[in-house]
């Protein structure tokens, strides 16, 4: 059994091919049914979010494990297989197990040590253990790096400077916008990233704003929050021109702001400046909209530059959790090794009492018979003795005559003689 984890990032490949290699929700149970009727998949995790789509596996090796795993991929997808390869990582075992904890961590974020992921990534185990069962060490490994990412953020100030996507967003809004105090913000859903876009808004006096959602409920709970108004997704058409702000990130597979409804919004604005930041993968804005004059459109990885220019404070913990993290892994691979014993162990006991309750059964009979007692517990020493030592005195003796001196030495500290 081997742990494997594989996937696509923000570092190695653009928007474009990660909002095409993402597993919505609702889809997320087909995609891990179809991934464990693959015959080397033993257990799955997948972790979707707009910077990542990453494989959480453990798999028994075999020859062309990897081209097995990238056919599958891409033709969930539809996608082509050279493409995709040249983005894909791969880490197997202890990396797996260290990767793993980097990203729950907030070590891999785009934004580092933002705490969002961590929610993401325990959502991602908590979907993937519905009507599906794990492996034990893939389960294992998931607590490990919950706890890790626990121990990350308590013990360092990783997390001292609120940084993140949606910082990064109202940021670039603050620096296009002289003052929040006059604009009206429209917020496309109603997700985490929202909720945090929302909240640094209404901390700069954001003079109004509105949150359109699929569903209202959710999104009003918000709104309540932040003194919001609340609409449907279906009223954006009617409604984007009073927006100066536009910050959208949904879980929609197809666009929900296009180049038209965008023309007709600048029409009724006379022309005046909207800024339109899509934080969604796939893309909630029609990339055709950042070609409309005075249409100003970001995407997530547009806003690198921003949050490159937040990370220094971060940089110095950042040091200090990766040596948690080397300790923790070391800590993780010692209890994967050992796991490996077991069955051995399991095997040797059974072995062992089964020789135990053949010679005692044995022993219970000749009494019951009339035997002398004294003579049935010496002969059930001596057996047992004999039975027990039998397989180590044929592996010490065939070590001698080999002259391994190496081995010889190994099987004494095993039996316990030195």
């Amino acid at each position: 059994m081997t742990l494997l984890a594989l996937g696509i990032n923000h570092k190695t490949a653009p928007v474009s091919l990660r909002e095409r290699v993402t597993f919505s929700p609702d889809t997320l149970d087909q995609a891990l049914n179809s991934l464990l009727n693959q015959p080397m998949v033993q257990g799955g995790v997948v972790l979707s979010t707009c910077n990542r789509t990453e494989l959480y596996l453990s798999v028994e090796e075999q020859e062309n494990l990897h081209e097995q795993l990238v056919r599958w991929l891409c033709n969930y997808h539809n996608l082509d297989e050279e493409e995709v390869r040249k983005s894909l990582y791969w880490h197997h075992d202890n990396e797996a197990v260290t990767h793993l904890m980097r990203v729950a961590s907030g070590l891999d974020s785009l934004v580092l040590g933002e705490p969002q992921i961590l929610g993401q990534v325990k959502k991602a185990f908590a979907d993937s253990q519905k009507g599906h069962s794990l492996s034990n060490e893939l389960e294992r490994m998931f607590q490990k790096s919950f706890s890790v990412a626990k121990r990350v953020r308590t013990e360092t100030e990783i997390g001292a400077s609120a940084v993140s996507v949606a910082f990064a967003a109202c940021t670039l809004a603050r620096q296009i916008f002289e003052s929040l105090s006059t604009v009206t913000v429209l917020l496309v859903g109603a997700g985490e990233t929202i909720e945090l876009a929302a909240r640094h808004l209404r901390e700069h006096n954001v003079q109004k704003m509105i949150i359109a959602n699929r569903t209202r409920e959710r999104a009003q709970v918000l709104a309540d929050e932040v003194g919001a108004e609340v609409i449907s997704l279906s009223d954006i058409d009617s409604r984007l021109q009073e927006a100066d702000i536009i910050i959208s990130s949904t879980a929609s597979p197809l666009p929900i702001i296009g180049k038209g409804m965008v023309e007709r919004a600048l029409k009724a604005r006379r022309n005046q400046p909207l800024l339109l930041v899509d934080i969604a993968v796939p893309r909630d804005v029609e990339p055709e909209v950042g070609k409309l004059p005075n249409a100003y459109l970001y995407s997530v990885d547009d806003l690198q530059a921003i949050i490159q220019s937040n990370l220094a404070q971060r940089k110095a913990a950042a040091v200090e959790a990766e040596t948690i993290v080397e300790q923790e892994c070391s800590e993780f691979m010692a209890w994967l090794r050992a796991q490996s014993a077991t069955e051995t162990i399991r095997e040797y006991r059974s072995q062992a009492e089964q020789v135990r309750d053949d010679l005692a059964a044995r022993a219970i009979a000749a009494l019951q018979q009339g035997a002398d007692a004294e003579t049935v517990l010496q002969d059930l020493a001596w057996k047992l003795t004999n039975r027990l030592i039998h397989a180590p005195t044929k592996s010490l003796t065939q070590a001698a005559r080999d002259g391994d001196e190496e081995r010889l030495q190994i099987l004494r500290n095993s039996l316990g003689l030195d």
